[in-house]
């Protein structure tokens, strides 16, 4: 009887996997800022289909990701002032890496952000974010 009933609601368009994706993949990166690969990992928690999660994260623009990354450090930033550049530097990659955004990006992302605030990112050694 059940099995009739979501048959039924998909018929008619009560039950969309691929317009919930969508919907959730938007509301959840402007909302609160999450990267395509916690995304997909929601996507997946919640029983949706792996092609479904591919097509939903897909339609997030790269650089959107990155202007949307540069403004979460920013917001964090202003916090952080007056730390040591190695607690602030780890502080603000954590949250990134804590929203889905990859290394690479997040270490990029932070290093622009400190360097245009005038704080020195790197030293004789060859630089203190490489050590992280």
């Amino acid at each position: 009887m059940a099995e009739r009933v979501l048959e039924r609601y998909s018929e008619v368009g009560l039950i969309d996997d691929q317009a919930f994706a969508a919907a959730w993949v938007s509301s959840r990166h402007h909302g609160r800022g999450l990267a395509r690969w916690a995304l997909a990992q929601e996507l997946r928690h919640r029983g949706v289909e792996e092609e479904t999660v591919k097509e939903a994260v897909e339609q997030l623009d790269p650089d959107e990701e990155v202007e949307t990354a540069r403004r979460l450090v920013a917001r964090k930033l202003r916090s952080t002032r007056g730390a040591d550049p190695l607690v602030r530097t780890r502080k603000l990659v954590g949250m990134l890496a804590r929203k889905g955004y990859s290394a690479g990006l997040a270490f990029r992302i932070v290093r622009e952000a400190l360097e245009a605030e005038g704080e020195e990112t790197d030293d004789a050694e060859g630089g203190y974010l490489d050590s992280l």
